[in-house]
């Protein structure tokens, strides 16, 4: 009797186990992935390569300026509206100017009287009168009264507001009635004047490539607007302290990416604004699109190249790995030169028809790696 339950026990427990194996495989079928390492072979060939900088920037007008006022007050007239083209001192709009009226006729009295006084103090001194320095107290006055009044009357006139250029309205100016407030750290812009003839591209690029970028280089970018056709354009400024230390407006531009180099990205990564000047003849840029920039580096016709993905690095330099006729693998040092986006030049280390091995790892499902790795789950 005892061996019966013995039997039952030894077969009761290999089914336990079973059962934890089944499960365990049934939960890596479902839950685990498999990364294998998958192979590829590429040829060192002659070609030509283009080393370029990518940045996305923004179209800006030539010259653009913000119309604001240099005294406090109520629009009272707009004489503009957007896209009008004005001339150089075209009246923009107007300001009440009542309440600086009234200073400025206050003004007036009182220089009139202040003057009346002074010739006045003029005829007694010349007759032994008035004092030397009555005379000066008299001219004193009346010639602060002629500043108060010549003040005043520049409020006045700085209530009209003028072009300083010519360009084109762009935007919407703002309504009338608006409270216009004067000020040099935040003044209200009325209205912006910009020359659209010509435009630029301003753009921010990372400190680990500005130093190759060089006035006079060529560039080329495409806009949303018109994602077939591509722009020419061509450096024409490299600004020389950060954009952290400068006033423009951040949201003109973000930030650069390079087909050159690979770096990664860093809170404390220091940018400086590139500005390009665009050809546009047909005038189908506006202004704030935004324009996927790559300013060319240089460039190399029968240069020996390579997959950029087939180079690796440590820290004792970089090194492809050579498959050999015999089918054995080698890794060699080599020199590079230009980098693309997706090619690099190899100066020295390769010959021609060098044979490369890519290796990458690629994440398979659990279905199909553990069906041909692990096979069918155990039989009860």
């Amino acid at each position: 009797m005892w061996e019966k339950i013995n039997k039952k026990i030894l077969v009761a427990s290999i089914v336990v186990v079973l059962g934890i194996a089944s499960g365990f495989w049934y939960y890596s079928y479902t839950q685990q992935s498999k990364t294998a390492t998958n192979q590829e072979i590429a040829t060192a060939s002659r070609g030509k390569i283009i080393s370029s900088v990518a940045a996305t920037g923004t179209i800006k007008p030539i010259d653009a300026v913000d119309i604001s006022a240099q005294v406090t007050a109520l629009i009272k007239e707009i004489k503009v509206k957007e896209n009008d083209y004005v001339k150089t001192g075209q009246v923009l709009a107007i300001l009440d100017a009542k309440s600086y009226e009234t200073t400025m006729q206050k003004a007036k009295y009182a220089m009139d009287n202040y003057g009346s006084i002074y010739k006045r103090y003029q005829y007694l001194h010349s007759i032994g009168a008035k004092s030397e320095a009555d005379l000066e107290d008299a001219q004193l006055n009346y010639q602060t009264a002629v500043a108060s009044y010549e003040a005043a009357q520049s409020d006045v006139e700085k209530t009209v507001l003028v072009s300083p250029m010519d360009g084109l309205v762009l935007g919407e100016p703002v309504a009338v009635g608006t409270l216009v407030t004067a000020g040099v750290s935040d003044p209200t812009v009325v209205m912006m004047i910009g020359d659209v003839s010509r435009k630029t591209v301003k753009v921010k690029v990372d400190e680990t490539d500005i130093g190759k970028i060089k006035v006079g280089q060529s560039a080329t970018f495409t806009v949303d607007a018109y994602q077939n056709r591509t722009f020419a354009g061509k450096v024409t400024k490299i600004g020389e302290i950060s954009t952290s230390t400068t006033s423009t407006s951040s949201s003109s531009t973000s930030s650069s990416t390079s087909s050159s180099s690979s770096s990664s990205s860093s809170n404390s990564v220091v940018y400086y604004y590139v500005t390009l000047s665009v050809e546009d003849p047909e005038k189908l840029l506006k202004t704030e699109m935004t324009a996927r920039v790559n300013i060319k580096i240089d460039e190399k016709d029968n240069a020996l190249l390579i997959p950029l993905a087939a180079l690796k690095t440590t820290t004792s330099g970089q090194y492809v790995m050579v498959q050999r006729d015999d089918g054995k693998t080698e890794n060699i040092p080599v020199e590079t030169g230009l980098t693309s986006n997706d090619k690099v030049e190899i100066i020295s280390g390769l010959q021609d028809n060098d044979r490369l091995i890519i290796s990458y790892t690629k994440s398979q499902s659990q279905s199909s790696s553990k069906q041909k790795d692990n096979g069918p789950p155990p039989h009860m």
